[in-house]
């Protein structure tokens, strides 16, 4: 009976096995898949970039718990004004959560963006950037941007340009700097998860954005001749 008992917990212990197996392959083969979809079109010198009509600045929050300043934040913003100033783009979509009202991702991005230099009226605000996917969606239908640069950590650029690709959108992406550390690696395995679900979003699912509203001018500088 031992020998029985044993033989079956053998054989639900390599099911199990092999089920986690095939799932830890699986995200792998999704985490690979979004990252190869854009290669060869995301930069990681504002300089070497070619110049497109506005850039697209993928929110987050500003300050994380106990009030310290996200380390993820800051490199976008620089990135996004050093593109306006070198003339890469001539507009900035700042794009972000504002759900709550206590909550504004975007009012911040704009507010750092004008302490940098760049004028206002260039720097939009999408509100309803819930998500990725979102601002990808809104950037085309709600601000009829499809040529754009996004700015962002290379991870989150590639799913970006992935979903972007995906929708025909002539988007190319600046990788900015990625912090290290247990909270870096922290982040980037929910990036793997959130790759796949990407991929069942543009290719399944075909999911669209949790809001979008009227469509909404973008005030671009004019082009010096």
């Amino acid at each position: 009976m031992k020998t029985i008992l044993s033989a079956v917990w053998r054989n639900k212990f390599r099911i199990v096995l092999l089920g986690v197996l095939g799932v830890c392959g699986g995200l792998a083969i999704c985490d690979s898949y979004v990252a190869g979809a854009s290669s060869g079109l995301v930069y990681s010198n504002p300089a070497d970039i070619p110049a497109r009509p506005v850039a697209l600045v993928l929110g987050t929050s500003k300050y994380v718990r106990g009030g310290w300043l996200n380390m993820y934040y800051t490199p976008r913003i620089k990135a996004a004004a050093e593109l306006f100033h070198a003339g890469k783009v001539r507009g900035i979509i700042v794009s972000g959560d504002n759900g709550r009202t206590e909550y504004d991702e975007p009012t911040h991005m704009k507010g750092d963006l004008v302490a940098l230099g760049v004028p206002a009226e260039f720097i939009t605000c999408d509100y309803a950037g819930f998500r990725t996917l979102d601002s990808v969606h809104r950037i085309e239908q709600v601000f009829r941007q499809s040529e754009y640069i996004v700015v962002s950590q290379e991870f989150h650029v590639q799913r970006a340009l992935y979903i972007a690709r995906g929708r025909g959108h002539n988007a190319i992406g600046l990788a900015v700097q990625t912090p290290g550390g247990a909270s870096g690696f922290r982040v980037r395995l929910r990036e793997v998860f959130a790759r796949t679900k990407a991929i069942l979003d543009v290719n399944i699912l075909k999911t669209g954005p949790k809001y979008l509203g009227k469509l909404e001018y973008v005030s671009l500088k004019q082009e010096e001749l």
